[in-house]
């Protein structure tokens, strides 16, 4: 791993928890050149929905690769983004009743986010964006801005303008109606606060600690955005795609919002690929206005349209998925009961579960149990104190049981060290 010390930027990160050069990977496991094999819990921090090398996807991409097809288009029009638009519009848009359009701005999650934050200045005339505490939505300039790691926010090296932010759903531990003050904020001629032109939320915050905000609480935010004339963003990146169950998170809630964006496991196969949603008539972009080079990666096209056909022609997977939450929960709670004297708790929604820990430095130390034992997960929350759960949807009873056993030896040896 030498190379990789003297060539490669201090920025590094995930390797410094995994000191393992990976090699192949399958399904839900990942082996690296010494021939171990590891239960991924990870993902690829949200990625990697359907396991790795999926071969039906797999198959489709090479497939596609074989007969020469165009890689790289621009926004141009091409067959592989006909196909995706076609089965997206089928199978996606119309049995929810959506009327999005489709923007594709870029590869990466922040640049969907990026898109979804102009657009609203755009549309809105104003430049305040209203976020959440413990919300993280990337790490570029705009999507720092409404950040609240102060962590990430303080690599940006310039002052974050442009965002006010809010408590999240359960901040105020029930002390303080939800919305209150918020409310009195855009109420109050004095507050000082200048006129949103959006808010931006996750449904389920994962690299803020797994924190759930409640149908309630997400219908009352979308009544106070469509009472202020604000647009109502969900930002469903990592919790999107199944996560949680249905396909977009925030179908749970009943709720419909303005802009989406979408991306990690949007391709299917852990290709680049984001998505911007629209409704219709937000739609006020100029030909060109938001662009980039890799707007248009057609073998991420091709994996998604593969994924969309294969998965979510119907609502077996999100059965499915529900059922393995539900057992994963029961498994989980197990861990915190037999573990009084860690202050253990858990929480989630659907597959994005966390083992929240009291002392948070304990948190870490089980994931690196856990690695030496076989099994990838990582950690989030403000203090890094939850343990997170983004195994693939589509992880086997016997891989659950396998990683949650080394889990829970983790967390037992953790519990012995610090008696």
């Amino acid at each position: 791993m030498q190379v990789f010390e003297q060539v490669e930027s201090e920025v590094r990160s995930y390797c410094r928890g995994w000191p393992t050069v990976f090699t192949t990977a399958r399904g839900s496991t990942i082996t690296d050149e010494s021939g171990k094999s590891y239960i991924d819990f990870f993902a690829g921090a949200g990625t990697l929905n359907y396991g790795h090398n999926h071969p039906a996807l797999k198959k489709a991409l090479l497939d596609y690769l074989a007969e020469d097809n165009v890689i790289h288009s621009l926004d141009m029009y091409s067959d592989a983004k006909r196909k995706f638009l076609e089965t997206f519009k089928e199978v996606i848009l119309e049995p929810r009743d959506l009327d999005y359009k489709v923007q594709f701005p870029g590869p990466a999650g922040n640049n969907a986010v990026e898109a979804a934050l102009k657009l609203a200045r755009k549309y809105t005339g104003s430049e305040t964006i209203i976020s959440f505490t413990n919300g993280f939505h990337g790490m570029t300039l705009g999507a720092l801005a409404v950040t609240g790691n102060s962590m990430k926010r303080g690599g940006a090296g310039v002052p974050l303008n442009h965002g006010t932010t809010m408590p999240f759903d359960n901040y105020m531990d029930g002390q303080t109606p939800d919305f209150l003050w918020l409310r009195s904020l855009l109420e109050d001629p004095g507050s000082g606060l200048d006129k949103p032109a959006a808010v931006i939320v996750e449904t389920v915050q994962g690299e803020g600690g797994i924190n759930v905000a409640s149908s309630e609480w997400l219908r009352g935010l979308q009544d106070v955005c469509h009472e202020h004339d604000m647009l109502f963003i969900v930002d469903d990146i990592q919790m999107g795609c199944g996560r949680t169950g249905p396909f977009f998170s925030f179908e749970r809630a009943g709720i419909k919002p303005d802009i989406v964006t979408l991306s990690k496991s949007l391709s299917g196969l852990g290709l680049p690929f984001a998505v911007t949603l629209m409704r219709e008539h937000l739609d006020v972009w100029d030909p060109g206005e938001h662009n980039g080079t890799f707007r248009g990666y057609a073998p991420a096209f091709v994996t998604a349209t593969a994924a969309l056909d294969l998965f979510w022609r119907d609502d077996q997977f999100t059965k499915a998925v529900e059922i393995k939450a539900e057992w994963l929960d029961g498994e989980l709670r197990k861990i915190v009961e037999a573990h009084p004297e860690l202050g253990l708790s858990t929480r989630g929604q659907g597959l994005a579960r966390g083992l929240v820990f009291e002392e948070p430095e304990l948190a870490g130390q089980t994931c690196r149990e856990c690695f030496e034992n076989g099994l990838l997960m990582e950690t989030s929350g403000a203090e890094d104190e939850v343990v997170k759960f983004l195994p693939p949807l589509n992880t086997s009873y016997e891989e659950f049981e396998q990683g949650v056993a080394i889990l829970r030896d983790a967390v037992k040896t953790i519990a012995k060290e610090h008696a």
